[in-house]
């Protein structure tokens, strides 16, 4: 479940209508994610790749509920989410969609540097910085959501493992 790619560093207070703008709404979710956090980064969709991790002060996900601004992410291959802090229905709805999330006060990346995430060990290497920071350790309940793809395909499993004799 490790994650290791890139780093794209935002800043505080990063809202729901950045990553999912309004306008682009009723478009599929490729057109959507193509124009991911555009607004404050014009080449971030063209120029993340799968595992890349998004690195971002306090309020992460603020604004409404739309669960598009974590499936925008998840389209163009984000690996992690580490933040200071998330806004607490965005947090849910990336964990709900099978994306791992780490509360990391005190991360420090520059952007482009290489970090690693290890979400059950609670911990994120900086690679480039050889530093290493802890981060919250996500329950373990939560890490077996993340591991197989989120709450649907769980409770699917779940549901399965019942009904076996």
């Amino acid at each position: 479940m490790n994650v290791r790619g890139r780093a794209f560093v935002f800043g505080d207070r990063i809202d729901t209508d950045l990553l999912a703008p309004g306008p682009y709404m009723r478009s599929s979710i490729e057109e959507l994610a193509s124009h991911c956090l555009e607004a404050i980064d014009p080449d971030f969709a063209r120029e993340v790749r799968p595992g890349d991790v998004i690195i971002a002060g306090d309020s992460f996900g603020i604004g409404s509920s739309r669960e598009q601004a974590v499936q925008a992410l998840l389209t163009l291959g984000v690996g992690a989410l580490l933040a200071k802090s998330f806004a607490r229905i965005f947090y849910r709805n990336a964990l709900n969609l099978g994306m791992p999330t780490l509360v990391c006060p005190e991360l420090q990346a520059d952007p482009g540097d290489d970090i690693e995430v290890r979400p059950v060990e609670g911990i994120v290497i900086n690679h480039t910085q050889g530093r290493e920071f802890p981060c919250e350790k996500m329950p373990a309940e939560l890490l077996e959501v993340v591991a197989v793809g989120g709450l649907m395909p769980w409770l699917e499993r779940k549901l399965a493992r019942r009904r076996a004799p």
